[in-house]
């Protein structure tokens, strides 16, 4: 007697049970998928390509943060430096934006914020240098090591020309080990013996400090050591700044440094912010016909602009004066105060506070007498 073959209420018309599905594993990477399959894995190559897309997109967003801060700063800079140049006020900034010329303000920002914006990159190109060479024991890269890393080398190379003809000739020193850090350059390559590399080194230090000798020996009669240290310290750190660091020391040295550099550089933009847009000027006013002495006045200020009936004056005590044309009797060119120097010391008849282009500036052009107005 056989019994009835059962059928299966949600799979009516079914003579039995369905078949079981096989499932198969996953082919290990770098095998070729069965051709039974259509589709691979979802999962057999999320790790690898999510890995190269984050890599990618970190690039990208790398690149966009650093040619937003080189081309924002500067703009940014010049609004602020109108604003406070018009001491806060409205009308006089207004002022000044109305007559001061996007190509008279940018030149103006080149010539005094141009050391500013080389010191800027300088660090941050050492300082990712020598985090990109130390690898990568955090679990993400630092901000400078990417910023080096998709940076051309040939926009590197220039931020380090334009630092060495706006820097002092006093600071001219740090930019070996600055150098070396962010190229990533040893001892190692001038030879590779140690005893010849050794003597290489030994002679061109030699001949560098023959050439300060005259230098360092009026900073020594003249009791200023941090001259000495700024012009004989730095070519001995450049033999040892390169190479990677160990992770005990890259860990906490990462942020502190990124965070240094941006402290410095909200610290040193307050004086380039806070320096005049316009030439510091004293003009001598005096009455139609007056022949005295004492029926003149000297203003002394910034010229923002003259027309046929007025010269506006920014007074530098604050306020702006409309001086009749015809009123105007004379008027000279004066020198700031942050101008003077303070040291009394050269290298071959160059100033150490004088940059390369303002020590070849005042020999085909030297300092002229200030006239006595300005004082």
């Amino acid at each position: 007697m056989s019994a009835a073959p059962a059928t299966t209420a949600d799979e009516p018309g079914t003579d039995g049970p369905p078949p079981p599905v096989l499932r198969t594993a996953a082919p290990p990477p770098g095998l070729p998928i069965p051709a039974g399959r259509t589709e691979p894995d979802p999962g057999a190559l999320r790790t690898e390509a999510a890995g190269g897309w984050d890599q990618v997109e970190r690039r990208a967003r790398a690149s966009q943060s650093f040619w937003t801060a080189v081309v924002g700063v500067p703009a940014i800079f010049s609004v602020l430096r109108l604003g406070i140049e018009a001491g806060g006020e409205l009308q006089t900034t207004l002022l000044l934006v109305a007559n001061v010329g996007p190509v008279n303000l940018l030149a103006g920002f080149l010539t005094t914020a141009a050391r500013l914006l080389s010191t800027v990159l300088v660090a941050v190109f050492a300082l990712g240098g020598v985090l990109a060479a130390s690898g990568h024991p955090l679990t993400r890269p630092p901000l400078f090591a990417r910023w080096t890393q998709i940076t051309p080398s040939w926009f590197v190379a220039a931020s380090f020309l334009m630092a060495l003809v706006t820097w002092p000739l006093l600071y001219l020193p740090l930019l070996l080990p600055t150098f070396a850090a962010a190229f990533q350059l040893r001892p190692e390559r001038l030879h590779e013996r140690p005893a010849v590399r050794t003597l290489i080194v030994v002679a061109a230090y030699a001949g560098y400090l023959w050439l300060l000798v005259p230098t360092l020996r009026d900073a020594w009669r003249q009791g200023e050591p941090l001259p000495i240290v700024l012009l004989v310290g730095p070519p001995l750190l450049a033999l040892f700044v390169a190479g990677p660091l160990p992770s005990v020391v890259i860990r906490p040295l990462a942020p502190v440094t990124q965070l240094a550099v941006l402290v410095v550089l909200v610290w040193a933009a307050l004086p380039v912010i806070s320096t005049p847009v316009l030439p510091l000027t004293v003009t001598t006013v005096g009455e139609a016909g007056a022949t005295s002495v004492d029926a003149t006045e000297e203003i002394r200020g910034h010229v923002v602009t003259t027309d046929d009936v007025n010269m506006v004056i920014l007074q530098e005590r604050g306020g702006v004066r409309y001086v009749p044309v015809d009123q105007v009797r004379g008027q000279v060119l004066c020198p700031s105060e942050e101008e003077l120097p303070r040291y009394r010391l050269r290298i071959h008849d160059f100033h150490v506070e004088d940059s390369l282009l303002e020590g070849l500036g005042r020999r085909v052009r030297p300092v002229h007498r200030v006239d006595a107005a300005c004082r």
